[in-house]
């Protein structure tokens, strides 16, 4: 450890006020006597406020491609409206596979919440329906899955 100047003479001057018994009086003296310390801590604390820049998500849109034709029902995590005639799925291992309707269905009834009863532990397409809490359902026409594309 490598010791200021500047702290070393603040150390020298304190011991020579500690020696003379602090009443302001310090003499010089030629020689140099002996010197005794009975204990001296020095702290300081230093504090450096550094600003985290936020980091922006990169543009991405989501690409379509062929998607399974059953989805397992504990795989399902949450969901989000996609489209007024989709709704995409998201997986428990991060996938989203997105759940196309019938032509003559308004997804947009599905907006607040909606529920499913897949028969056999699985949502498939052509067979299961979405069914809104307000009374309207729609059937699943086809799953497509999702990639994300990052924008130029």
């Amino acid at each position: 450890m490598v010791v200021p100047p500047a702290l070393t003479a603040l150390v020298v001057t304190l011991s020579a006020w500690i020696a003379a018994g602090f009443d302001g009086v310090v003499e010089r003296r030629s020689e140099n006597p002996p010197m005794t310390v009975q204990r001296m801590i020095v702290r300081d604390e230093i504090i450096i406020h550094v600003p985290l820049a936020q980091r922006r998500p990169r543009p991405f849109e989501w690409v379509e491609r062929k998607g399974p034709k059953c989805v397992s029902a504990a795989m399902i995590a949450g969901a989000a409206m996609a489209t007024p005639s989709s709704i995409d799925l998201v997986l428990r291992d991060r996938r989203r596979v997105r759940a196309r309707f019938d032509d003559d269905c308004a997804g947009l009834d599905f907006y607040g919440s909606f529920y499913v009863e897949p028969r056999d532990g699985a949502v498939c397409a052509k067979r299961e329906e979405f069914r809104s809490r307000a009374g309207a359902s729609c059937r699943i026409e086809r799953f497509r899955s999702l990639e994300r594309r990052y924008k130029q």
